[in-house]
């Protein structure tokens, strides 16, 4: 009897720091149980798609960073269907649904999943499925859960609707009009929707990619009364649930197969030379002066820092950024090495591979895990290890916790029943996986399984303050130094990962009324073409950029300043920005710090000579 041909489907996605990737990875996992084939490629891997000839259904799963920035490993793909060269059906043979991440906490909120669909459109491209918009700033999994339920009905109906719509090339809305979705009962969820409360968990689904996996309910964990911890009258926390999540039996995901092998090699003693692994791809720039620009102890601390660029082939623009690549900490590093027990062996080589016969489908090592490092470099430069666990690391934790109580809570946080808290607990707090194995003492996982879970470490990015034409062969950016509270795990409260790094390395620099040699930083350039001054300079400019966010702002003017000196009789727009604090003896940056110029902002709120303007208003 011949065997039935599955149907096919193309899967593409574009992630920055692996949420996407996993996500599409999941896809690919789950594709075989609901009858189809899924050919999965990263949008940068271009030798292994071709959508100009492409007759299947195509899924694409991205995210966006930065201010609405594709992921660099989208980037390419964007800007060639970008081209204003190629022809309005040049992908009218093509059928694709999207899935896009973002956050409503920063601006141009889903930009990359929305600059691909628009673009799609426009060259032809007809929607199998609706778009869906997830929110990491209330929850990814409000829009993923649903979008992800309804996707395999859509995948199988979808060549029946392309053949469909050949039939009717000039039917109205056909973008917009999807049959596949009346018959899964799909319910777009916008912005607006709100996370049910704890008392309303039954309606909440899991964050995570196995949110599509078949779901496994457990009731055997329950810890009975006399290993209870807490009374009934206890608050939830963390470590602690309360019924009915506490009696209630539980739908955790599936457990992901492992794939990594991973054994550690004595080695010869040797320096390792710091830096992050592309290091060579990098710019090792001194750091020429450091500036406080805020006042007082009820602001906060924003630095202004001068990199020297001289010497170096960094031609930026304003509007431009800079990725700073920071290790992690070193007191963190160590943490967790003591409590993974390898502290002894933090020297020794770090020997990553495959499982031999492992039952994920499509299991690579990690491309940001090098050759030839040893587990403190791989600890310290590649790994996130303040990364907030996701669900499906949640899930792997359980089965190397040994303590009845403690497995059964990481239940709960991984199982529909326990997303309330699990974002209550965990993804508000940004709880790291270091505050999480202070939380529950009994986990003792693998290495391997860090490092089939936890993402590359990622640089940080800052906008440039200047511009190379008022200040050639130097770089200002300005940030606030992140500070979290104190709580049981930190007492003394902590900082950011890269800002409280740069804090450190310039303290003394700042501490010191005397000249001091200052440290060099890796940084990356990291142009942004569609955030630039306008290129005509008659053109009026508005700009609005509160706190630190005045930062690129500042090379806009600086910029729009140098282009009048230098051609007096020039025509130039007239040029506002909006500028925003707490305390204008406090927080009035560049009014501070002895960069005060009329070039930045004014001695007084109040409007300078036009064409150039500024501003002030208070926050409150």
């Amino acid at each position: 009897m011949p065997c039935e041909v599955k149907p096919r489907f193309v899967l593409l996605y574009g992630s920055q720091k692996g949420q996407a990737q996993s996500i599409a990875e999941g896809i690919f996992e789950e594709a075989d149980k609901h009858g189809l084939v899924a050919e999965l490629s990263c949008l940068s891997e271009i030798e292994k798609y071709n959508l100009e000839k492409e007759s299947a259904p195509v899924v694409f799963v991205v995210s966006t960073t930065g201010d609405g920035e594709p992921p660099d490993n989208a980037l390419k793909f964007v800007k060639s269907i970008k081209k204003k060269t190629l022809p309005p059906d040049q992908y009218q043979h093509l059928t694709y649904a999207l899935l896009a991440l973002g956050d409503t906490n920063y601006a141009n909120f889903c930009n990359c999943g929305k600059t691909i669909e628009r673009r799609l459109q426009e060259l032809g491209a007809k929607q199998f499925y609706a778009t869906g918009y997830a929110d990491d700033g209330v929850g990814l999994e409000l829009v993923i859960d649903p979008w992800l339920e309804g996707l395999w009905t859509a995948i199988k109906q979808a060549p029946d609707k392309m053949a469909s719509d050949k039939n009717d090339q000039l039917k109205e809305n056909v973008v917009t009009q999807t049959p596949a979705l009346e018959d899964v009962q799909f319910n777009r969820l916008s912005l607006s929707n709100q996370l049910p409360d704890a008392q309303n968990t039954s309606n909440i689904v899991s964050a995570s990619k196995h949110a599509m996996v078949e779901q496994t309910v457990i009731t055997e964990s329950k810890p009975s009364s006399s290993e209870t911890r807490t009374d009934i009258t206890s608050a939830p926390s963390l470590t602690n649930s309360l019924p009915p999540l506490s009696e209630s039996a539980l739908n955790v995901p599936a457990l992901s197969p492992h794939f990594l092998d991973v054994h550690l090699q004595e080695a010869d003693a040797k320096d390792e030379t710091p830096g992050p692994p592309n290091k060579n791809t990098l710019y090792e720039i001194p750091i020429s002066k450091a500036v406080k620009m805020t006042n007082g102890d009820d602001v906060k601390t924003a630095l202004l820092l001068e990199l020297d660029i001289s010497g170096y082939p960094v031609d930026y623009h304003p509007g431009d950024a800079f990725d700073v690549f920071c290790p992690n900490r070193a007191g963190d590093v160590e943490e967790m090495l003591r409590r993974l027990g390898l502290w002894h062996k933090r020297n020794h080589h770090v020997c990553v591979s495959l499982i031999k016969n492992t039952k994920k489908r499509g299991a690579q090592v990690p491309s940001h895990i090098p050759t030839n490092i040893s587990l403190l470099y791989l600890l310290t430069w590649c790994l996130e290890i303040r990364h907030v666990p996701k669900k499906a690391f949640v899930r792997a934790l359980v089965e190397y916790t040994g303590d009845t109580v403690q497995k059964r809570r990481l239940q709960e946080l991984c199982s529909k029943q326990g997303s309330a808290d699990y974002n209550l607990f965990v993804r508000d707090q940004s709880l790291s996986v270091l505050e999480l194995f202070s939380a529950f003492t009994s986990c003792l996982p693998p290495l391997s399984l860090l490092i089939e879970h936890l993402p590359k470490l990622q640089p940080r990015p800052y906008s440039a303050a200047s511009s190379c034409l008022r200040h050639p062969g130097k770089v200002h950016f300005i940030f606030n130094v992140v500070e979290f509270p104190a709580c049981s795990w930190w007492p003394d409260g902590r900082r950011g990962l890269c800002t409280g790094w740069l804090f450190d390395l310039i303290s003394p620099a700042l501490q010191s009324s005397g000249s001091q040699l200052l440290p060099k930083v890796h940084v990356g350039l990291r142009a942004n073409c569609s955030f630039r001054p306008p290129s005509d300079p008659s053109v009026p400019l508005v700009m609005v950029g509160p706190g630190t966010g005045v930062a690129p702002f500042i090379g806009f003017l600086q910029q729009r300043e140098k282009q009048r000196q230098e051609n007096p009789g020039m025509a130039f727009g007239e040029t506002w920005l909006y500028f925003g604090c707490r305390h204008e003896d406090n927080d009035f940056l560049f009014r501070l710090g002895g960069w005060r110029t009329s070039a930045f902002l004014p001695h007084t709120p109040t409007v300078l000579t036009k064409p150039i303007s500024v501003c002030f208003i208070y926050l409150l």
